[in-house]
């Protein structure tokens, strides 16, 4: 293979990893999140500070919040994301714990409310336990 072979195949190369679209940061560039619970019951209310890769902070389970998170996330998908707008949702109350996400992850903001009113918001809490206190169904 001659040298303007391998050059032009470079070319070619270059330019298509050029045009794929950019990565978030690396999940090692910012995961740190603040967690705040309120009316959660006894000993789960509070403000937690939460970091990843590596594993730190006030929350009470690091490792497991992190996992979890790490299970959670998915390209193209807002791992924070609220219940979709129109969605059908069952009307069972799950008391009146909430809980305030803030921070970075995957290198995008979070600002994410949670609590527990219907049944989706019910399921949306528990499938960020334990980064938010399990409370049961």
């Amino acid at each position: 293979m001659s040298l303007f072979a391998v050059r032009g195949a470079l070319g070619v190369v270059a330019a298509v990893l050029g045009s794929l679209p950019a990565l978030p940061a690396a999940a090692g560039q910012g995961d740190h999140l603040t967690v705040t619970v309120r009316d959660a019951g006894a000993g789960r209310d509070g403000t937690y500070e939460l970091s990843c890769h590596p594993g730190a902070g006030s929350h009470p389970d690091v490792s497991a919040a992190c996992e979890t998170l790490d299970r959670n996330t998915r390209w193209g998908h807002d791992t924070f994301a609220p219940v979709a707008p129109g969605t059908v949702c069952t009307m069972l109350y799950g008391g009146p714990a909430t809980a305030h996400v803030t921070g970075t992850w995957a290198g995008r903001p979070v600002d994410a409310d949670y609590d527990r009113g219907n049944g989706c918001e019910i399921g949306r809490w528990n499938q960020m336990v334990p980064l938010l206190p399990d409370l049961g169904a």
